[in-house]
């Protein structure tokens, strides 16, 4: 690379826009930061209409990816989600859970990965021809799935190309029960510890999945950074102005994806408790914004359940694109974080919410890492445990604090926020990644890597 000349770097995911997933945000926010910082990025990633076909798709997005980004679209095949019946063999017509059977061990044959291995021999062929176009200075591949990994690989055990893994949530542990997924001696876990040792940096979203990954891989603990989400100014509700009136009552409002691991039923019986409370909350209502589940149909169960709690003042006001957020937030009085157990569960709208200064009301189990994160501000209104009664009391206090919190007190929570911006997460790793590149080029003899 010459000197003064912009490093290359090759990012390596799955969830891009226009893909809707929570993840697309940190993935969407990871290629802009290099580009700022003066990298010239090309991003590798699957076709639109797996999105548009199959999870859902926020368009709008597109439009966000820094213009200088270079983006190559590989196909990605995802047979089990196909509901086109014409196409289906005999055996999955008159068999399908054999089918399911088989189709899972034939996906784990290129890589261990359920429903993603075979997508590897197609992104390792794009990342060498990438490669061969203009040489790559740097990967940064990023989970899940963790197959994005093995392409990184590809270019660092043929070219010597470094590499950055960046979990977003764990391959080998459960965040939710804490448990191990992936033993040690299994091909998945012997993947993941060949992976681990090899690469220049690896990153996770909080301190509690770093550590346990520390501990699981010491050799490699020094290169362990925790990179946290963060929010995105450009979107976010900084400092919302809006004040509440008690006479008309009051707006709860969730942002996110409902999945089967939030503990909704819990969250509805404690708000129909604290109904029965207080007069401003018996006025009030809470409407939960965001797909229910992870795909493009909404999860049966999870639509009944906010169907069954409409006569409570419970609604599900849909997905809300990226653009809508700030609108979203600004038409809040109190926010719920209402997420799934887990010692390592943050989620990244937990920085968003930070960034209103308004109530946030945590229905979580007071163990979650999102505790760590919100441990000091000044509005927050976490639950004891996640019985009803324990719902209802963190519910009424948080609506005294809507009504009764004063504009300093406001002001103190708007400022904690702030301090979790994502560039002020994502700038120090990526500043210290251009020298790597930078050594990796210098070390080369001429013409290497080309």
């Amino acid at each position: 690379m010459p000197a003064g000349a912009r490093p290359h770097m090759l990012y390596v995911v799955w969830g891009f826009p226009p893909c809707r997933g929570s993840g697309v945000y940190r993935a969407l926010a990871t290629a802009n930061a290099f580009a700022r910082e003066g990298y010239d990025v090309t991003v590798l990633t699957c076709e639109r209409e797996v999105f548009l076909n199959y999870t859902g798709a926020d368009l709008t997005l597109e439009q966000e990816v820094d213009p200088t980004i270079r983006v190559v679209r590989v196909p990605f095949s995802w047979p089990t989600l196909d509901p086109d019946v014409r196409g289906y063999s005999a055996l999955r017509a008159l068999a399908p859970r054999l089918w399911a059977k088989q189709r899972v061990r034939r996906d784990r044959l290129p890589f261990p990965e359920t429903a993603y291995g075979p997508w590897r021999p197609v992104l390792e062929a794009a990342a060498e021809l990438i490669h061969a176009e203009r040489p790559v200075d740097l990967v940064v591949a990023t989970a899940n799935p963790h197959v994005t990994f093995a392409a990184a690989w590809r270019l660092h055990r043929r070219h010597g190309i470094p590499y950055v893994m960046d979990y977003r949530d764990a391959w080998s542990l459960d965040v939710f029960s804490g448990a191990r997924v992936n033993g040690q001696r299994s091909r998945a876990g012997r993947w993941e510890a060949r992976l681990v040792a090899g690469a220049s940096e690896v990153w996770f979203v909080n301190d509690a999945i770093r550590d346990w990954h520390a501990a699981t891989y010491p050799t490699a603990a020094a290169r362990m950074h925790t990179v946290a989400n963060g929010y995105d100014p450009e979107y976010a509700a900084e400092a919302v102005t809006r004040r509440p009136d008690p006479a008309a009552g009051l707006s709860f409002g969730y942002l996110g994806t409902i999945s089967t691991k939030v503990p909704l039923a819990e969250f509805i019986a404690g708000w129909r408790l604290a109904r029965t409370r207080s007069d401003v909350v018996a006025r009030s209502t809470t409407t939960f914004h965001g797909y229910l589940g992870h795909y493009q149909l909404p999860n049966p169960a999870l639509q009944a359940m906010l169907q069954s709690a409409a006569e409570d003042g419970v609604r599900h006001g849909g997905p809300i694109p990226k653009t809508g957020v700030r609108e979203v937030y600004e038409s809040h009085d109190v926010l719920l974080l209402v997420l799934g157990t887990g010692r390592y569960v943050t989620s990244g709208k937990v920085f968003e919410y930070l960034a209103t200064g308004l109530p946030v009301v945590s229905v979580h189990d007071p163990g979650n890492a999102a505790s760590d994160i919100l441990r000091g501000y000044p509005l927050w209104s976490p639950v004891e445990g996640l019985a009803p009664e324990q719902i209802a009391d963190a519910m009424l206090r948080a609506a005294d604090a809507s009504v009764h919190a004063d504009e300093a007190i406001r002001a103190a929570s708007a400022a904690f926020g702030r301090a979790f911006r994502r560039d002020a997460q994502l700038s120090p790793r990526v500043a210290a990644l251009r020298e790597v590149a930078v050594r990796r080029t210098a070390a080369l003899p001429a013409g290497a890597g080309a």
